[in-house]
């Protein structure tokens, strides 16, 4: 069964840092791609950064673009964002996900974890 777990969201001053992770099993990186997405308060789900199965390579969009970094360690199950230079725009829920095999559309994903929030205060 396929299971993802986040972690490490919590409360930061702008311009801080934090990492997430995600734990995951019942699937491995060698066949699916993992993806974080995020959910502000009346906003629809925004895709953030992803890892391809394939090739290993990254996408995320523009706005995280050089402040964010998405990294898998499939030896440990857990995929992790290390979020840089943290905006009060970036405050939201974000999620952890897994199901097509490469980042080329962000609606291919269908396995979900719970969550964890993350703000950012000015």
């Amino acid at each position: 069964q396929v299971r993802l777990a986040e972690s490490g969201g919590g409360l930061v001053q702008s311009g801080g840092s934090l990492r997430l992770s995600c734990a995951y099993s019942g699937f491995t990186l060698n066949y699916y791609a993992l993806a974080w997405f995020r959910q502000a308060p009346g906003k629809e789900r925004e895709g953030v950064a992803c890892i391809s199965s394939d090739d290993r390579s990254t996408y995320y969009t523009n706005s995280v673009r050089g402040r964010f970094t998405i990294a898998a360690d499939n030896a440990k199950s857990t995929l992790y964002l290390q979020m840089d230079n943290l905006k009060p725009e970036d405050t939201a829920v974000y999620y952890c996900a897994t199901d097509p095999p490469s980042c080329n559309n962000w609606g291919d994903f269908g396995h979900w974890g719970q969550g964890t929030q993350v703000t950012v205060y000015s």
